[in-house]
This record gives C-alpha cells, sequence and structure tokens, in this order.
C-alpha cells in the first residue's frame, strides 16, 4: 500500500544519506603548492577569438569558480587548464595531476561496465573498492554493472566522480564543467559531499550560487564574452 512505499522510500533516502558520508583518499595536495597558471594565456580558432588572453594563478587546495555568460570561453579555459587544448597566445603550466569532468562522461569507456571503468583508471583497485567507491555515488549492488552509455549525464557526471576520487591517488586538481545541470536533488547532495570530502584544488564552471557556496568556493574568475 502507500504507506508502505513511503516507508520503503524514506528508509532508501536514510540509506543513500548514510552511503555519501564519507572519506576519501588524501591527494597530498600541500599549502601554497604551485597548481595552475595562466600567464596571459588565450585560444583562438582561426580568426575568432573564443578565450581572450588572461593570467592567474591557482597556489594549493583552493576552490575557484569560473563564471561568465555564454560565449566567454569557460569551457575551453578548462580544457586549457586540462591539457586538452594548447594555447594559442601565452602560457598555461600545471605541476600537477588533474581531470576535468563534465556531464558527456568522456572519461568513462562505452562498453566497460562502471566496475571495469574504475579498475581501467585506478590501476590495482579491486573490485570492492570500484564497488565501495561507486556505492558512495548511489551506484549500488547490480548498477555497478551498467556500462556509461546507458547512464543519463548527471548519472556519468556521478560515476566519474566516483573513478576519480575513489582510487588510492585522486587527482591535486579537479575540474567540473557545469555539475549541477539537468542533476536531481540526490545527485547534487552527493557531489556536493563528495568535494566537502575532496582536500584538492577545484576549478569549478557553474552558474549555481548555491551549489559554489555548498562546496565553499573562495574566489571567482569572471569571463567577458570576446
Amino acid at each position: 500500500d502507500q504507506a508502505a512505499e513511503g516507508l520503503e522510500a524514506a528508509r532508501e533516502r536514510v540509506e543513500q544519506v548514510r552511503l555519501l558520508g564519507f572519506d576519501l583518499p588524501s591527494t597530498g595536495l600541500p599549502a601554497g603548492r604551485a597548481v595552475l597558471s595562466f600567464d596571459h594565456a588565450g585560444w583562438s580558432n582561426g580568426e575568432r577569438r573564443v578565450l581572450s588572453p588572461l593570467s592567474f594563478a591557482l597556489n594549493g587546495p583552493e576552490r575557484v569558480a569560473v563564471t561568465g555568460p555564454n560565449g566567454a570561453g569557460k569551457t575551453t579555459l578548462l580544457k586549457l587548464a586540462c591539457g586538452a587544448l594548447a594555447p594559442t597566445e601565452g602560457r598555461v603550466q600545471r605541476p600537477v595531476s588533474a581531470a576535468l569532468l563534465d556531464q558527456h562522461g568522456d572519461a568513462l569507456t562505452p562498453g566497460l561496465t562502471l566496475v571495469e571503468n574504475f579498475r581501467r583508471l585506478n590501476p590495482g583497485g579491486t573490485d570492492n573498492q570500484a564497488r565501495a567507491a561507486l556505492a558512495r555515488f548511489l551506484f549500488r549492488a547490480e548498477a555497478g554493472l551498467r556500462t556509461p552509455e546507458t547512464l543519463s549525464g548527471g548519472e556519468r557526471l556521478r560515476a566519474a566522480l566516483a573513478c576519480a576520487l575513489g582510487g588510492d591517488q585522486p587527482p591535486q586538481l579537479l575540474m567540473l564543467d557545469e555539475p549541477t545541470n539537468h542533476l536531481d536533488l540526490d545527485s547534487v547532495q552527493a557531489v556536493e559531499r563528495a568535494l566537502a570530502a575532496y582536500d584538492g584544488a577545484l576549478l569549478v564552471v557553474s552558474h549555481d550560487p548555491d551549489f559554489l557556496e555548498a562546496i565553499g568556493v573562495q574566489r571567482e574568475i569572471a569571463l567577458a564574452r570576446g
């Protein structure tokens, strides 16, 4: 009946909250360590300037938001920071390990289960470690056997976070591109709790001020269009 279903749903939610209270392996990032620097770095696509030259630095476990209107080059900035793009002017330096995650789930290999993806991204990791990491991000039991192409955008982001942060050596710089777009409340809370437990540096593109406050963002890089 409805009462029983409501009780079961409540138990499920309590179980999710219990699973989300967790510790992550330390990144070992010291305070004051140089993490990322842009020295008049910009990027152009032929004649069109996508990201105007800018300079900034991240040091130690800083938490920084990248904001600005659509077309200002926020995603391009993240791609320059992770090395997916090379600047067409200026210089980018990133002397630490890094991961860039978005809802496309590009870090995950289609056709492999989430457990297999975890082990691919964390050599030496065990199935038990993979399942424990995935469970913290709400992929429990048989959900760990799903493949990335069967997941929604929010699920792919959660799975990528589990794989990136659940291993023995999480990246010292984590970059997130619009992580809360189209996420349900449980998924947003999963991401917030994970980032609260993460002790590395964060560079986050987001339009969600509540999310940025919840994850402890300390300063903002505001981009202008053009």
